[in-house]
């Protein structure tokens, strides 16, 4: 079956404005106007991998689509895709489907913890880590994630140490980071894994972006790092970012330990997500199977235009970018333009025609910066940028 295409076809412009695309569809009600190139939401403008669609279509020969449950073969291949990229080894007992990040955490935070205890979040992050908690009734610590003079952002254990009560029972944890794009070094993440069994805090660990990783960084698992890591967090993972599959509404929940899986498995029930559907499943099969040549093809990619918004701001210096370690998100940071948030936003919105994620939407300390999507065609993004560079000659 083939992975992915040689040469540059899987990367060309495809129009998704009438294709349903909440990019698209949302625009006039996010930006008050159609007539912003909408770069905010986290998925590709790029082609899911041709051995997703040819998986599909021989599926599809088949006329009956009835209740189906997640094959064994299916978490065999994420498996497999686990040990051999990010050296995690898994067993088949420890994953059950999920049919989205979010909703396993929030099942997750109901599972581990009580009404009114305290869940730690570090900001700035994707919003509804900060939502997930307050909606389930759950105190918020938050924790700012600070750069250093080279843009580099860090947490700091010493003053989380003095954040957190005895009513602190979680930490949602983001790794690799969106938005700043932080790999964790395994120093930090032992580091933190120590603090939390210290003081009997679960994790929660995001790790939806581990397959999109610049050289030379790599993901490291949480859980991966000792047996008791392993028992103390929650692994999140998925396919919907590494090949461009949010549509298919299919991720898988990683626990070890059986007291932690029981109680998840409690509530699962409780909300009843089920096991997803059928075409999910060939999709979730077919790209940890053969999606390896495809992957490489767009990390490649996405590395070329990482190099394009960097000479970019060398150019424009105004705004600053640290090139991000992980995931394909440009996390600008534009302070330098005088900007207040609100003016920050109609500025990329009504002078450079760019619908971009605002900053203080992802917490308190992304006040003056803007996330950028580059998981776009080169010539999509070029465009983009000399839109922003009008609109700063203006």
């Amino acid at each position: 079956m083939n992975g992915g295409k040689n040469g540059m076809d899987e990367f060309r412009f495809i129009d998704r404005s009438n294709s349903n695309a909440e990019k698209y569809t949302l625009r006039k009600k996010l930006f008050h106007t159609e007539e912003v190139m909408p770069m905010w939401v986290a998925d590709m403008d790029i082609a899911t991998p041709e051995c997703v669609l040819e998986a599909l279509k021989e599926r599809l020969n088949h006329p009956i689509f009835g209740y189906e449950i997640m094959p064994d073969s299916a978490y065999a291949a994420q498996i497999a895709w686990m040990r051999e990229h990010h050296s995690f080894e898994i067993k088949r007992e420890w994953l059950s489907y999920s049919p989205s990040v979010v909703a396993s955490i929030g099942c997750a935070i109901r599972a581990l913890s009580e009404e009114g205890d305290e869940v730690i979040v570090m900001d700035p992050v994707y919003p509804p880590f900060y939502s997930m908690v307050k909606e389930n009734n759950r105190h918020l610590i938050l924790h700012p994630l600070k750069p250093d003079v080279e843009g580099k952002y860090h947490f700091d254990l010493e003053q989380l140490r003095t954040q957190i009560t005895s009513k602190t029972k979680l930490l949602l944890f983001c790794s690799p980071h969106n938005p700043i794009g932080r790999v964790w070094s395994r120093e930090e993440l032992t580091l933190l894994g120590r603090f939390c069994l210290e003081h009997g805090i679960r994790i929660i660990s995001d790790e939806i972006h581990c397959d999109i990783v610049y050289k030379p960084h790599t993901h490291i698992p949480m859980a991966s790092l000792s047996l008791e890591l392993s028992e103390n967090t929650v692994t999140l993972i998925g396919p919907g970012k590494t090949f461009n599959m949010a549509g298919f509404s299919i991720s898988t929940v990683c626990i070890a330990s059986d007291t932690l899986q029981r109680a998840y498995e409690e509530e699962r029930q409780r909300v009843h997500f089920g096991d997803g559907a059928a075409l999910s499943h060939v999709a979730f099969e077919a790209a940890y199977t053969y999606g390896g040549p495809w992957h490489r093809n767009v990390m490649d990619h996405l590395s070329r235009n990482v190099r394009l918004i960097e000479e970019w701001c060398r150019k424009n210096p105004v705004i600053r970018f640290r090139p991000p370690e992980a995931t394909y998100l440009a996390w600008l940071d534009c302070r330098e333009l005088g900007l207040g948030d609100r003016e920050l936003r109609e500025f990329f919105v009504h002078k450079a025609g760019l619908g971009l994620s605002p900053g203080l939407s992802f917490g308190k300390e992304g006040s003056g910066f803007m996330r950028l999507n580059f998981a776009v065609p080169t010539v999509v993004l070029e465009d983009a940028l000399e839109k922003l560079s009008g609109a700063l000659r203006g």
